[in-house]
This record gives structure tokens, sequence and C-alpha cells, in this order.
């Protein structure tokens, strides 16, 4: 009744009209369209990032179904790190261009964000990048009076008009959250206070706080520092440490003791080990003779950790001119990156290793480039919505 199954042996060669037994059939469509969700979409979380991107503009039911949150889930669950890491430099005369380094590479890339290419209306003025934090970017958009904040990997992005006419703000710092993300910002209302604004993507509004009567450092190319859902400020002489909870919408003084002999103080937190860090200048009658880094231990205490050797410390110093304005901080894939707003390159502490090392300018720069050199902290991230 029933033939005896052919074995296919090693030296049988297939005819030219069989197909190899190698190759596999392609699934009928059918099938495709009645698998059970749940595992559709455990095949497409294990297949590569570039792979199910490229998978977006196949249907809308893929395209939903990438953005789900039980997709999202497995996805993130068997792919920690899709992509790599960037430091990414921001100057007027490289817009609308970024240039990228890419940290885990060690290496500049051949390419770099274009702007243009994603928010037509940038073309319209003049356009400022102020922010970035985990995948999102926030730019200024002075010539319509708003902000927009977009995501390079999923080309989306969304309009944000200021909060009120005119709006002259400062300490801008973008706060990515699980659920959304907030824009926090002070806007000056006399010399001695500020009103505290912070917008929310959840509910889409700006919120106008309580002002701050307090004077936070005059150092504006440093952002707010988040840590433990609040964000940390230092105050110029005599020094302090001040933070702003972004649920509750109220500010406190942080009451600890800070080194002696400080000339400038910056912070930096690693949010991922629950660290935070201070980079401050060690001298007397405002000079600056050495820096240093502090931990924060306990909440209580700063633990010297480190000291800037002190060739790198006189260049870091002679770039700035002693203007320490110019000099800010911030932390980058295990990194305490230093800049100079008029210097092109980075000073930065590998927190693992414990060594020091200059981050060479970018090929692109020409040497004529003076002043507007800006630096952040670029990890891409497909699921950070606008």
């Amino acid at each position: 009744m029933f033939s005896k199954p052919h074995c296919f042996q090693m030296n049988q060669i297939p005819s030219p009209m069989s197909k190899s037994p190698m190759s596999s059939p392609e699934m009928d469509a059918g099938i495709w369209s009645n698998l059970p969700e749940e595992l559709l979409e455990r095949i497409l979380s294990m297949l590569p990032l570039k792979t199910f991107m490229v998978l977006r503009s196949t249907c809308k039911h893929f395209k939903s179904l990438l953005f789900s949150p039980t997709f999202i889930s497995k996805h993130s669950s068997s792919n920690s790190s899709p992509f790599s890491s960037f430091l990414m430099l921001s100057h007027p005369q490289c817009y609308p261009d970024f240039p990228l380094y890419d940290s885990q590479l060690c290496a500049w890339r051949s390419f770099a964000l274009s702007l243009s290419e994603l928010l037509p209306c940038a073309a319209a003025g003049p356009v400022s990048l102020l922010s970035i934090s985990n995948g999102l970017l926030c730019f200024s958009l002075p010539s319509s009076s708003s902000f927009v904040v977009c995501n390079f990997l999923t080309k989306s992005s969304r309009v944000i008009e200021y909060p009120t006419y005119p709006f002259h703000f400062e300490l801008l710092t973008l706060v990515s959250t699980p659920v959304g993300y907030n824009i926090f910002m002070l806007s000056s209302e006399s010399s001695t206070k500020t009103r505290t604004f912070v917008y929310d993507s959840k509910v889409q509004s700006w919120q106008n706080l309580i002002s701050l009567d307090t004077i936070l450092s005059d150092n504006h190319h440093q952002e707010g520092v988040h840590f433990n859902g609040s964000l940390y400020f230092s105050t110029p002489e005599p020094f302090s440490i001040v933070n702003f909870h972004l649920e509750s919408g109220k500010w406190e003084r942080h009451n600890t003791e800070l080194p002696g002999e400080l000339v400038f103080v910056r912070l930096v937190s690693d949010e991922g080990k629950g660290k935070m860090y201070l980079i401050g200048g060690i001298g007397r009658n405002g000079i600056s003779r050495r820096m240093k880094i502090w931990e924060l231990c306990e909440g209580k205490n700063w633990v010297e950790i480190e000291s800037v050797p002190e060739m790198m410390c006189r260049k870091i110093m002679s770039v700035c001119y002693h203007n320490y304005e110019h000099l800010y901080c911030f932390w980058h894939q295990g990194l305490i990156c230093v800049c100079c707003y008029a210097w092109p390159e980075i000073l930065y502490y590998k927190v693992s290793r414990r060594t020091w090392h200059w981050l060479p300018k970018s090929p692109s720069v020409p040497e004529r480039w003076a002043c507007g050199f800006r630096w952040f902290s670029f990890v891409p991230e497909l699921y950070a919505s606008v």
C-alpha cells in the first residue's frame, strides 16, 4: 500500500528539474496571515533590528505590531544593545549636519545626522540643538517660537509651542521617561527670581511652577543632571547644590558639604548604577590649578576618587582661558566627559579603567572654527516616542 521512503545519499546528484534539499520552500502567504499574534511577535523579535526596521513599510499590521508594548518588551529582552552609541557634535557652522563619534568602534563615522531630511521646516530659519535624552533630540525654532522633539530612527517629530510670548529661557533639559518625556527650563522674572516651566508629553501641556529664589550656575552650557527622579544643579559661590523634583514640582537644597577651595562645580550622573559625580576645579582667587572628581556616597558625603593628570589639566584650563563658564560635563556610557565651548576636543575619564584620554577633533571640523562647540551623548532608541 505504501512505498518505502526515499533516502537521499550524499553521492547522489539531483536532476536539474529537482529542488536542492538544502533550499527551503517559501512559506505560503496564507500561513503567515493565520499565525497567532503572539507567535508572529516571537518570530519578529528574533530578527536583527535592521531587518524588522525594513518591515515597517511592508504593511500597516507589521508597523503597528513592531510598536506594540508586548513586542517592545520581547525585543528589548533579546536585544539589549541593538545600536552603537555616539558622541554628537553640534556647531553653528556644521548645521544642519551633526558629526558622530562611535564610542563602541572608537572612530568617527563617515556619515552625519542631517536635520534637513527630518525637518523641512528647519530650512526656514536658525535651529539650535539644546538637549538629548534616550534617543530623543530637542531643538529650538526661534523663527516659529517653538521647540521640536524628534527621533531620527523612527523619523518622527513633534512641534511644541513656547509656553509664553515672548519667551527667554535657560538651562533647558530634556528628560526621557518610560512613558514619555519632560522638557524642563527656567525663565528669569528678575535678577533674583526665575520661574520653572515643565512640559509633560503625556498631557501635551506646560506647567508654570513656583519661583526659584536662588541663582543657579552661570554656565549656560551645562544642563540639569537627572538623578533619582530629580534634576540637580549647582549654584555660584558660595557653591551649593539644589534639585528639582519632576513629579512634585518642588525645589530642594541638597544638604551635603562640598569639598573646599572649589573654583567651579559640575555634576554628572550614572543613572544605571545610581551614582552621582562632582567635577570641580581646585584653586584660589578664582584660578583653578587642579581638577578632581568626587563621588556622592550614600547621599551624604563627597569622596574624592580621581585627579586629572597635571598636563591634561593645564591644557583644559588653557583652552578655556580660565573662563570656567565655558566648561561643561556630561555622562556617556561609562565616560565622564569634560568639554569646552571654545575647543573641538573632549577630555574624558573612563570610570571602569580609571584612565584619562583626549578625544581628537572630528576630521570634518576645519581649523578656522572657533566658539560654539556643543557635545552631547546620543544613544539611539527605537522606542523613544515623541
